[in-house]
C-alpha cells in the first residue's frame, strides 16, 4: 500500500486528490497539510511513502518543506512530487535541487497523477509526466548557480568514466533501458551504473542526478536537440 500525504493550502485541491486517491487499490491517504511547516511534522509523525507538495503555501512555501524533508535522515524514503500551477513555473527547477522526486501541474490528467506517485515509489521517477526533456534543460538553463553545493550532492570525479557516461545519458532522459541501448549493455548492467552513481554522490533519486548532470556540465541544455 502507497501511503501518500497531501499537502495544499487550498481545501477544495486536498479533496479532490483524496477522493481520485480513494479509488485506487494500492493508494491510500494517510494525512493532509494546509501549509508547509505542517507538511514537516506530518512528513516526521507518519513517514509517508509520497507527499504531493504545493509550491505556493503560507507559514512556509513548498520549496522549504521539501528541502527539510530531503534534508533529514529519517525521512530518506519519502519522495516529495511538488504541484505547481504552471508548467513553466520558475520553481520547478530549485524543486528538483531542494530535493523532490518531481513536479506535475495540477490540473494533470488522473492517469498521469497516478502513475507519477507510482514510480516516484518505485525511485525511478525523473519527471512527471507532460513536462519535456527541453524544458528542463531551459530551467537548468536559467537556474542560478548555488552559492554551496546543495546537502548531499558531491563532485562527480569520484565516477568511473563509465559511471560519468551514464550520469549524462540521465541527465539526457534517458530510462534504463534506453541507455542500455546506447551502451551497448544489458539493462541490469545499466541499472547497476546508475545506483553506483547514485551511491557515490549521495543523492536520493535520479531526479537529482538529473540535477546533477546539468550543474556538473556534463549536459547542457543544447545537446538536447
Amino acid at each position: 500500500m502507497i501511503r501518500v500525504l497531501l499537502a495544499d493550502d487550498q481545501l477544495l485541491v486536498r479533496a479532490g486528490f483524496r477522493a481520485l486517491l480513494s479509488l485506487q487499490e494500492d493508494i491510500t491517504v494517510v494525512g493532509e497539510a494546509d501549509d508547509g511547516e505542517a507538511a514537516v511534522l506530518l512528513a516526521r509523525e507518519l513517514v509517508p511513502d509520497v507527499v504531493l507538495m504545493d509550491i505556493r503555501m503560507p507559514r512556509m512555501d513548498g520549496l522549504e518543506a521539501t528541502r527539510r524533508i530531503a534534508e533529514d535522515p529519517a525521512l530518506s524514503s519519502v519522495r516529495v512530487v511538488v504541484l505547481t500551477t504552471f508548467e513553466l513555473d520558475e520553481y520547478v527547477f530549485e524543486a528538483l535541487r531542494s530535493g523532490a522526486a518531481g513536479f506535475l501541474v495540477k490540473d494533470t490528467d488522473p492517469a498521469d497523477l497516478l502513475r507519477a506517485i507510482r514510480v516516484a515509489v518505485a525511485g525511478d521517477a525523473l519527471l512527471s509526466p507532460g513536462v519535456t526533456r527541453r524544458l528542463i534543460g531551459e530551467f537548468a538553463a536559467r537556474s542560478k548557480a548555488p552559492e554551496a553545493a546543495p546537502a548531499g550532492l558531491a563532485d562527480v570525479s569520484g565516477l568511473t568514466e563509465r559511471e560519468r557516461e551514464v550520469l549524462a545519458l540521465v541527465g539526457m532522459g534517458l530510462s534504463n533501458e534506453e541507455i542500455a541501448r546506447r551502451l551497448v549493455v544489458s539493462p541490469l548492467t545499466a541499472k547497476t551504473h546508475v545506483s553506483r552513481a547514485m551511491v557515490k554522490l549521495g543523492v536520493r533519486d535520479r531526479a537529482q542526478l538529473v540535477v546533477l548532470a546539468y550543474e556538473s556540465g556534463l549536459v547542457r541544455p543544447g545537446w538536447l536537440g
